[in-house]
């Protein structure tokens, strides 16, 4: 008795799987998360190209929308700047984020601009870290992404 219920519970799923199946991929297609992946370099110091790559994140959402395009600021070397937690572009970095920006600051460079320093840095507290920029850039790009330096 147990066996015909364990069966018939078993033919259940399997045709509600195969009609589930085919309208899940067809909602996949219709409507794919991020057609347009874009990770964007900032290893400048110079405030102008941090305002610009903040730009050229804002137009990308502009141009595609929220819904359709990721984009990742990488941030290493001299442009770790942008992300520290007193940058004149925090409110900017607010917004972006609302929209849907994700952040990367290069602990390396953390790390040695700490050392530098004699204390630690701050950084946003929006972004994300890991081990380094470059890596990070490259995971992006073998993932698809293409990459632009503003």
């Amino acid at each position: 008795m147990k066996f015909q219920r364990l069966l018939r519970l078993g033919s259940l799923l399997i045709v509600l799987c195969t009609i589930a199946a085919p309208q899940a991929l067809m909602a996949q297609d219709e409507k794919p998360f991020a057609e347009h992946k874009v990770v964007l370099q900032i290893s400048d110091m110079d405030p102008s190209k941090q305002t610009l790559v903040l730009n050229v994140a804002g137009n990308l959402l502009k141009a595609y929308g929220q819904d359709q395009v990721d984009v990742e600021i990488v941030a290493f070397g001299p442009g770790l700047r942008l992300l520290f937690e007193d940058n004149s572009n925090s409110d900017r970095i607010d917004g972006l984020v609302d929209s849907g920006v994700r952040f990367f600051a290069c602990q390396n460079t953390i790390d040695n601009m700490s050392r530098i320093i004699g204390e630690p840095v701050k950084i946003n507290s929006h972004a994300s870290s890991g081990k380094g920029g470059i890596v990070r850039i490259k995971e992006l790009v073998d993932q698809g992404y293409m990459l632009a330096k503003p």
